[in-house]
């Protein structure tokens, strides 16, 4: 669920959002109700003895903090990689300089 809300929202709040704060902070509300969402759920099959539980009792998961760590910093990298296709598709008129008018 975090990998998807990273790919769907990352990118076009970069794109879409003028200030690079009100992105970042957008994405990482939108990541950090994911990653409690989904934490919550694969906890409570943990601890309700499911078939295939995602965390053994009694281990503290370090790799699913790690690979949440990951993402989530990937995630700050597409809305700064949506902000930097944004720059550079917006078309600047050139400026003119005296060297160029003489020529």
């Amino acid at each position: 669920m975090i990998a998807a809300v990273t790919v769907l929202l990352a990118f076009p709040l970069g794109y879409f959002l003028r200030s690079h704060l009100a992105a970042n902070t957008t994405y990482a509300i939108a990541y950090l109700w994911a990653f409690v969402f989904q934490t919550l759920y694969l906890l409570l099959d943990s601890l309700d003895g499911g078939d295939a539980p995602a965390f053994d009792k009694g281990e503290f998961p370090t790799s699913y903090g790690a690979v949440a760590l990951a993402i989530f910093a990937v995630g700050f990298g597409m809305v700064a990689a949506g902000r930097w296709v944004r720059e550079r598709r917006t078309v600047r008129p050139r400026q003119h300089t005296a060297s160029s008018l003489v020529e």
